[in-house]
């Protein structure tokens, strides 16, 4: 055990846990002395009385996950620079979270974004985004991230694979459970910070290692340092990149639970926007502290002298992903290595945490509510802190079966996400925007969009036995297929919203758009900020064109 790290190294790990546990102690202390007893409100939503800076924080914490991280490395590793576009492009959805999305969750005073669907069109809508999204929970983020987390205490602690995952989930699980949301916030706060400092940590050395800038660009091609490709590149057109990241964005950002409960949880709209905007310069790190480690991994493995060598896997493929833990044991000095583990794990629980509570949140609110609506405050906290038991068993559960699936298919099963998450989009943006778009209209869209991207999900699997027009189909990129997906979505939209079928304004109009729904809350620095943000994003897409 620990065969990788010195002893500084376990002795800054350890202090990180004991951080954690300090803040989550602290945080359940409090809520036991509130008299008032639990209650959903401070459970699920932290009280509703969060600040921007813990709301950005918690954003982009909960969203970089272990396999985030190895992840964008592996990408940078394989030249695959462009899959940064995916982070910077989320600064700017962002602001559409802040600016557009969050007068009209805030005024509604939703605790879930089924709740939303059901307020805007009906319980149908309601009850299919609820199961539509534990599902999906489940079967992708709990267990892969649960996974992730085991292979980082594998590969740089000696852990073996059950025991790291099993660990992994037993502490989340644990202060996740008897905290609620204001717990994950405040350790997702400690937890960017310690993610940065890592990933800071290991960008410097390794480009120290390498000889700096100047040596990394004369050991790479000009494409493995290009945010940009064309319109015929298979994985990142910068059509696909323009026409259909956004889209997925404005689901993953904007109308998924995990995310948005943050915002949800602010003291008011000011605070809830400037969150995002805290959030979405955040965002813009991710290019530097985790792509560019990739790159210069890659750079790195070149050459008789190379100080680091990529594993090849039976097939004689070689294995990118492996670029962050390569790097971590090269270059970094005693105690660097500690921060660095702390950071992967940092990034790992605060994703983890965040899906248990969000999970629960929707079971709880969206759906054992519904059959038990007499239940009491402390009933449904108590029903909340099961669910998450409930889900840690699933999560644990589901990962053995991974292995049992053939030929990428449950890297496949994620990508479904992708595939149906453009009729979202398109119902929650309408919705708002049009007070003429009706139930049925939405109920239409959603199954369609479903159908159409588990039929592409289908070909996509079994393409080697397609041809012709099948084949083509199948071949479609990924974002191209989302942004034609989302057109469908809104043309059905509006052409099956009749006026008669359309909700009295008197039920819709705090949660459609008004001309001056901004007026009474958005500020000069808001504004100021928010400009800064585009422009910070605009100079990175021509520095890295």
């Amino acid at each position: 055990m620990f065969k990788n790290m010195a002893t500084l190294d376990i002795g800054v790990l350890a202090l990180y846990f004991l951080v954690i546990f300090g803040v989550a102690i602290y945080f359940f202390i409090q809520r036991i002395r509130n008299r008032k007893g639990p209650n959903t409100n401070s459970y699920f939503l932290g009280g509703r009385d969060l600040s921007w800076w813990v709301i950005g924080a918690s954003l982009f914490a909960s969203n970089i996950g272990s396999e985030h991280l190895i992840g964008l490395a592996g990408a940078g590793a394989a030249g695959d620079f462009a899959a940064g576009q995916f982070e910077i492009l989320a600064s700017i959805i962002l602001l559409i979270l802040g600016w557009f999305f969050v007068p009209f969750y805030m005024r509604s005073g939703v605790y879930t974004m089924p709740e939303f669907l059901q307020k805007r069109y009906s319980t149908w809508a309601r009850d299919y985004l609820s199961w539509l999204s534990i599902v999906a929970y489940v079967l992708t983020k709990i267990a892969v991230t649960i996974a992730a987390g085991a292979i980082v205490f594998k590969t740089l602690l000696g852990v073996s694979f059950w025991s790291g995952a099993l660990l992994i989930v037993i502490i989340t699980g644990a202060y996740t459970i008897l905290g609620g949301l204001k717990v994950v916030v405040y350790t997702d706060f400690v937890q960017m910070i310690i993610l940065l400092l890592g990933s800071i940590a290991l960008t410097w050395f390794s480009l120290e290692a390498l000889g700096g800038w100047g040596e990394l660009k004369s050991l790479t091609k000009p494409n493995d340092l290009s945010l940009w490709r064309n319109a015929g590149d298979p994985d990142f057109p910068w059509t696909g990149i323009l026409l259909g990241a956004p889209i997925l964005g404005v689901w993953y950002w904007c109308t998924d639970q995990f995310i948005v409960q943050r915002v949800l949880a602010g003291k008011n709209e000011k605070q809830a926007r400037l969150g995002t905007i805290f959030g979405g310069f955040l965002k813009l790190l991710p290019l530097f502290l985790f792509v560019l480690p990739g790159v210069i991994a890659l750079a790195l493995a070149q050459g008789p002298d190379a100080l680091i060598e990529f594993p090849v896997e039976a097939d004689g493929s070689v294995d990118h992903d492996a670029a962050l833990p390569l790097l971590t044991l090269a270059v970094l000095p005693v105690g660097f290595k500690g921060l660095v583990v702390a950071g992967l794990l940092a990034a790992l629980m605060s994703s983890l945490s965040s899906v248990f509570n969000s999970c629960s949140t929707i079971f709880t609110l969206d759906i054992y509510r519904k059959y038990v609506p007499s239940a009491s405050e402390k009933k449904l906290v108590y029903v909340g802190q099961i669910a998450t038991v409930i889900l840690v068993i699933l999560g644990i559960a589901w990962i053995p079966l991974m292995s049992f699936i053939e030929g990428g298919l449950f890297q496949k099963l994620q990508s479904i996400q992708a595939y149906i998450s453009p009729p979202i989009a398109a119902v929650f943006l309408f919705g708002i925007l049009s007070r003429r778009v009706t139930d049925k209209a939405a109920k239409i869209a959603l199954i369609t969009g479903a159908l159409l991207g588990a039929i592409r999900l289908g070909l996509e699997i079994g393409q080697e036995h397609l041809q012709g027009v099948l084949l083509d189909f199948a071949k479609i990129n990924f974002l191209h297929f989302a942004f034609m997906l989302f057109v469908i979505c809104s043309v059905i939209l509006f052409i099956f919203s009749k006026p008669k079928d359309a909700k009295p304004l008197t039920e819709i109009s705090v949660i459609t758009w008004q001309k001056n729904v901004l007026k009474s809350t958005s500020s000069t620095k808001e504004v100021v900020l928010s400009v800064a943000l585009c422009l910070s994003v605009l100079i990175l897409w021509i520095v890295f064109k």
